[in-house]
């Protein structure tokens, strides 16, 4: 059996649609349905079991979970913004920790999801603590759980691996509300009021210049079984496309995917401002601090763990989840 953690989640349900590809099928979910809306993710999985997170939680304290061939632990409250600062690191941190501990005495390979968030400003985004400075309490709370498997390396029983996503869009991400990327904002935005909205220029940035590591999910979790499929590898690594792209890239795409699929011409991003497509607002107040205005993954650790697949620029990724939310009749 393959366990998923937040298995009816964004990441979770695109792991085990990929786990399904795959021909495995003896698979657990486990999740929190009690806003019942994520459980549209899983329609079309092909899973053995649901269990709740709490209940999870306890059969792992009593270690009563069977023959588990590995754990893709992608739960966890991704909320930026959350400030109760016990309830985040319960959730994120005690929680994973709980895991590991379970898994290296079990000898379970444990594949876990980080976050970009634990580089805080930047500039440098590579896994080193020198690099290191989370700007809010999440991050804060992936950061903490990094540095226990950093210190458990050179001990291991099992392999244990950390991936750092940067900003992931894609299918399945629809329950996410504000935390959703923003491609899918943007989408949202055009087709109900004719334009997207991007902030302002700040921090050295032009109107939405600010740059951010956009990464399709489905490149998420080919990097998430590349790891699975190597066990003799473990560690934290960066999971980006390790290119920076500004917002106005997005917008961009996504105005025109929708605008080509009507018949209309693409403009470049000067005509899409003047006509109105593309508008700026002023850069929040309560942001400016605590936001990131560039992130890039280096992906020099990963690619010398052996990952050597090509990742999907904006224009590609964000083009193609346009086109597939058209076509599932989402849009």
């Amino acid at each position: 059996m393959i366990i998923v953690t937040g298995g009816a989640g964004f990441i979770g349900s695109n792991i085990v649609r990929g786990l399904n590809q795959r021909g495995h099928t003896d698979i657990l979910v486990v999740d929190d349905l009690t806003e019942g809306d994520k459980f549209l993710n899983l329609v079309n999985a092909n899973i053995a079991d649901y269990m709740h997170k709490d209940d999870f939680r306890q059969r792992v304290a009593q270690g009563q979970l069977g023959n588990i061939e590995a754990i893709f632990h992608q739960g966890a409250c991704s909320d930026t913004t959350e400030r109760n600062g016990h309830y985040m690191l319960d959730n994120n941190y005690r929680v994973t920790l709980e895991l590991f501990q379970f898994c290296q005495a079990q000898k379970i390979p444990f594949i876990y999801a980080s976050s970009a968030a634990v580089y805080g400003a930047g500039p440098v985004y590579a896994e080193g603590l020198e690099y290191e400075s989370p700007l809010n309490v999440y991050g804060y709370s992936k950061y903490l759980f990094d540095q226990v498997l950093r210190r458990h390396l050179s001990s291991l029983k099992a392999p244990a691996v950390g991936l750092r996503y940067f900003n992931v869009y894609g299918p399945n991400e629809q329950h996410k509300g504000r935390m959703a990327s923003v491609a899918f904002h943007n989408m949202n935005q055009f087709q109900a009021e004719g334009h997207v909205r991007l902030f302002g220029g700040w921090d050295g940035y032009v109107d939405g210049g600010q740059l951010r590591d956009f990464v399709h999910i489905d490149d998420v979790v080919n990097v998430n079984l590349h790891f699975l499929d190597h066990p003799e590898t473990s560690g934290i690594f960066n999971c980006g496309t390790g290119r920076a792209q500004p917002f106005n890239d997005v917008a961009s795409t996504v105005v025109n995917t929708l605008r080509t699929s009507k018949g209309k011409p693409v403009l470049p991003l000067p005509e899409l401002v003047e006509q109105g497509l593309i508008r700026y607002i002023e850069f929040p107040d309560d942001l400016k601090g605590r936001y990131q205005s560039h992130t890039q993954a280096d992906l020099t650790q990963l690619r010398a763990a052996g990952y050597d697949q090509p990742f999907r620029d904006v224009q590609q990724g964000v083009g193609h989840y346009v086109k597939y939310l058209l076509e599932q009749g989402r849009l």
